[in-house]
């Protein structure tokens, strides 16, 4: 018994650092929690959302998956360097099932509210690509390069696989020779794309290795010799502004795949700040309905329940300060949501303890065979939801993952303040009886139970008296009529 009510002050303890750690880091910005803030979505927090579609139909089923990282990481090292605070750069699929599914890339900008500066800071980064012009298609493209409207198809020319992704450094450099000196751009490859260029000039020499930059052709010389150096130059009608420009999206990284933008979204920030004070709100509001109902309904058990429920929602609002989670409007309504769950074990156990009482157990006993009784129910129900979130977390959108997340957090930690919490701040203020009443007398006339049993069983019991005081009284008439 001494060792449960150490275990319930270290809860308590536990209750209190929480609580106390997830305020200061929200409302004192000197304390040393003040670094583990709420991580808020465009939702919440007020900005503009970008969605653009990546054109993934020249990759290999294989080779999709890792493109759209590398395009979500390159995308994200651009919007950083603008210094955008806390950039949300995410890719995902229009569904794990469909046919025909898109790869669509997602950048929230949280506090850019311009749509037109929110696409600049994105900037459109190059797609830098080497092909080789096919086989017999000379002499038809000279034709059109000396037409009155000139313009190099890609149509002529066959991929290489040297991109942009493979330059590893771009440089601005001036070249001169006859004439005035012409800005270009110096390219080094990293060791991929050195032994692929090599290989391809050792192959092809004599043959138009053309570059195009976001699918028009900027530059067409011929393969000389084998470049074994891993250096080209791009040359052209650049000027030192473009070619500057160039020079920088290169280095911040080049676009793996094309993508294009299919949709904007603004969020203002006090339409953010609105949304957030009513998820607070409702937060606030639902738990303290929640903890009165158990209160009124069960009396003392039910407010050991509240306690457990406070320390659910400190120990879930640490976890997503930690991880940490993207807080949005469908975060916030799947973590309330939770909070349903929370209580729901919590009603389980009670009811159990409360048929166990009316069935004439002791206290101890009761609480014990409850909480095994009520274990099954509980764990079957908390699956089954954790199942639900997976599957929405698997094949849902951006806002609908975010709903999962804050759920299944809450699944989890709703199991462990109903089960163990709860069970250890009963089991400290139960106080250990037998079986059957707690109020009888031992042969020598003296009580069995203590004071202290006694004026347990009376909180406890007064939370159950519909049931436990009705039930008692019945077996205990039943037994006086078979002792007559």
């Amino acid at each position: 018994m001494i060792r449960t009510r150490i275990f319930a002050v270290v809860l308590l303890v536990l209750l209190v650092g929480l609580s106390y750690a997830v305020f200061a880091s929200e409302r004192l910005p000197d304390s040393r929690f003040a670094k583990f803030p709420f991580k808020l979505g465009l939702d919440l927090a007020g900005g503009t959302e970008l969605t653009y579609r990546a054109d993934v139909s020249k990759l290999a089923a294989e080779d999709v998956d890792g493109s759209m990282n590398s395009l979500r990481d390159v995308i994200e090292r651009r919007v950083n360097v603008f210094g955008v605070s806390e950039p949300i750069v995410q890719v995902e699929e229009t569904g794990a099932f469909a046919e025909g599914k898109e790869h669509r890339l997602i950048v929230g900008l949280p506090g850019v509210t311009d749509v037109d500066k929110a696409v600049a800071l994105i900037g459109k980064t190059p797609l830098l690509e080497f092909m080789l012009l096919k086989k017999d298609s000379e002499q038809k493209l000279q034709e059109i390069l000396t037409s009155e409207n000139p313009s190099a198809s890609a149509d002529f020319f066959e991929e290489t696989g040297i991109t942009g992704r493979l330059v590893e450094r771009a440089q601005l450099e001036f070249t001169q020779t006859s004439g005035p000196s012409e800005p270009a751009v110096s390219l080094t490859f990293n060791s991929e794309g050195r032994d692929l260029i090599a290989k391809v000039t050792k192959e092809h020499v004599n043959e138009i290795l053309a570059i195009f930059l976001d699918g028009s052709a900027i530059s067409m010389p011929y393969i000389r010799q084998e470049i074994t150096d891993g250096k080209a130059q791009i040359s052209g009608n650049f000027t030192a502004a473009e070619a500057r420009e160039l020079v920088r999206d290169l280095n911040y990284g080049s676009l793996p795949v094309p993508i294009e933008l299919i949709g904007t979204q603004t969020i203002g920030p006090s339409l953010g700040s609105a949304a957030l004070a009513a998820g607070v709100k409702a937060g606030i509001v639902g738990s303290i309905l929640v903890a009165l109902f158990l209160i009124l309904w069960y009396r003392f058990p039910g407010f050991i329940a509240s306690v457990s429920l406070v320390m659910y929602i400190a120990i879930s609002l640490a976890i997503f300060k930690l991880i940490p989670v993207t807080l949005t409007a469908a975060g916030l309504a799947g973590f309330i949501l939770s909070i349903g769950m929370a209580v729901d074990a919590n009603v389980l156990i009670f009811e159990r303890l409360r048929e166990e009482l009316a069935r004439g157990k002791g206290l101890y006993d009761a609480m014990h065979e409850g909480f095994r009784r009520a274990w099954l129910s509980i764990r079957d129900s908390n699956i089954s939801s954790l199942i639900t979130a997976i599957v929405l977390f698997w094949i849902g959108t951006s806002s609908v993952k975010g709903f999962a997340l804050t759920f299944g957090i809450g699944v989890f930690v709703s199991m462990f303040t109903a089960i163990t919490a709860s069970r250890i701040f009963l089991y400290a203020v139960s106080g250990k009886g037998g079986k059957g009443s707690s109020s009888g007398k031992n042969a020598s006339g003296t009580k069995n139970a203590s004071t202290g049993s006694q004026f347990s069983r009376f909180l406890f019991s007064s939370g159950f008296h519909t049931g436990a005081t009705q039930g008692a009284a019945k077996i205990s008439d039943a037994g006086n009529a078979h002792k007559r």
